[in-house]
């Protein structure tokens, strides 16, 4: 029995280094499932000089998101994004996120996000036409990269109103270097300035100019629009972001605050969406009786027409297809606060200064909330097996306050993207075991072997 002013448990580490070494010899989910197992809902790490608590039940999780959540700032990890993202909702803090978050969610309204179905359903058709050679002869592709390329493409014509076919491969190589990067630093107690010339930093600012080249350039291309003689504004995110005002000063964004703010959304935009439709597509060719199920719906909703906007509602068990992959496998499946000034979790003492860990990955499967908590069961997220479920149990948005401003828009390209795609093919996806990168991100290790099968 642990007193109120305890500290929690945990494995014990090594003098100094505390229990990085076993960071680095083995993956973080393998580390967390012993440990919970060891040591329950509450697990204290030391990272050097750092001290971490991992968090798992939805009490405790709720509490450090919305209840105390004055008392948290963002994590060190979401920080030394900065680098990278610069001030983005994301990352920023305090006032200056309070403004950008106000200034942002128009352009993020329900309306406006239907509005923007059409060029999620155009760019995944034209995906689906390049299938048709591989489908013939039966040629195994990575589908993985292919969702990658497809929700950049997405994200590319919905943010900006731009094809960037011809820049693809570069920003999609620019982006994993950057995060293979961001994740190469999270882990290390000291960080080492970008600017040394070192190998790795070159290649990353080498990869974050590619990156700022493409989003200042069609920024500019974009103010000169609106100052032509046609004033050509755009209906896609970028114009909106343009023409959100501050309603006490009147400002706009300037050109480095949109800066930040789509790179953010290129980011969460892109990986994020990518990596959750990979993972549905390696449970729906695991789980024959919820694709026939999903491709039923589909072909009741939709038939051979094109899907829109209006049609979204009515494809539910599409919704909670996605619903429950992302509880398997949440994009965002790690993510931290620090702790500003003392606080007690669980009866445990999490002194000022600490990390708070928090993973959906391991709160979607508390056998508490969760019954057969490693199975496929797109039922769960029915209406009625919804209704009494702790808010906090399922968090693949986040949660409180900072709660994901594109929760709307990713689950509306993921269901778009879906249902498109099971009108004309079956995808199978080869590999029996997947291994999961722990990125930032939750990515399939290596891709993602699968062959598609037309329809009918």
């Amino acid at each position: 029995m642990y007193l109120a002013h305890d500290l929690a448990p945990g494995p014990s580490g090594y003098p100094l280094l505390g229990n990085l070494p076993t960071f680095w010899r083995e993956t973080r989910i393998a580390i967390h499932t012993r440990d919970a197992l060891r040591h329950g809902d509450v697990i204290r790490y030391k990272f050097g000089p750092l001290t971490a608590h991992l968090v798992l039940h939805p009490d405790d999780v709720k509490h450090v998101l919305q209840e105390n959540a004055v008392n948290y700032t963002k994590g060190r990890g979401t920080k030394r994004l900065r680098f990278l993202l610069g001030e983005g909702l994301l990352t920023s803090e305090g006032e200056l996120w309070r403004r950008q978050r106000k200034l942002a969610q128009p352009a993020f309204h329900p309306k406006r996000v239907a509005a923007l179905v059409g060029s999620m359903v155009a760019a995944t058709r034209e995906m689906c036409a390049s299938w048709g050679k591989l489908a013939e002869r039966a040629e195994s592709f990575d589908v993985a990269s292919e969702m990658m390329r497809l929700t950049l493409d997405i994200v590319a014509r919905t943010l900006f109103g731009a094809d960037i076919k011809e820049e693809a491969a570069r920003v999609y190589e620019a982006l994993t270097v950057s995060l293979e990067t961001v994740n190469r630093r999270l882990m290390l107690p000291i960080q080492i300035p970008v600017t040394l010339p070192l190998p790795s930093n070159r290649r990353f600012l080498a990869a974050k100019k590619t990156l700022d080249d493409l989003v200042f350039s069609i920024i500019g291309a974009r103010r000169s629009a609106r100052a032509g003689a046609n004033g050509d504004g755009g209906g896609d995110l970028l114009a909106m972001l343009m023409d959100s005002r501050d309603e006490e000063t009147g400002e706009a964004m300037s050109d480095q605050q949109l800066r930040d703010e789509v790179m953010t959304l290129i980011l969460a935009g892109h990986e994020t969406t990518a990596n959750a439709l990979s993972f549905t597509w390696m449970l729906l060719s695991r789980s024959p009786h919820v694709w026939q199920k999903l491709r039923a719906e589909v072909e009741g909703a939709l038939g051979n027409r094109t899907l829109v906007a209006e049609d979204l509602p009515k494809l539910k068990y599409t919704r909670m297809v996605i619903e429950e992959a992302m509880r398997l496998y949440p994009p965002a499946w790690m993510f931290g606060r620090l702790a500003i000034g003392e606080d007690f979790v669980r009866g445990f003492r999490i002194p000022p200064g600490s990390m708070v860990i928090m993973s959906p990955f391991f709160t979607h499967r508390h056998a508490g909330f969760w019954s057969n908590p490693e199975g496929f069961d797109p039922e769960r997220f029915a209406p009625e097996a919804s209704t009494h479920r702790h808010k906090y149990a399922y968090l693949p948005f986040g949660g409180g306050p900072r709660v994901c401003i594109g929760n709307g828009f990713a689950i509306s390209e993921a269901q778009a993207i879906l249902a498109t795609v099971a009108q004309q093919y079956s995808v199978e996806v080869l590999a029996r075991d997947v291994e999961l990168e722990q990125m930032i991100t939750l990515r399939p290790k290596g891709g993602m072997r699968a062959r598609v099968h037309p329809i009918g």
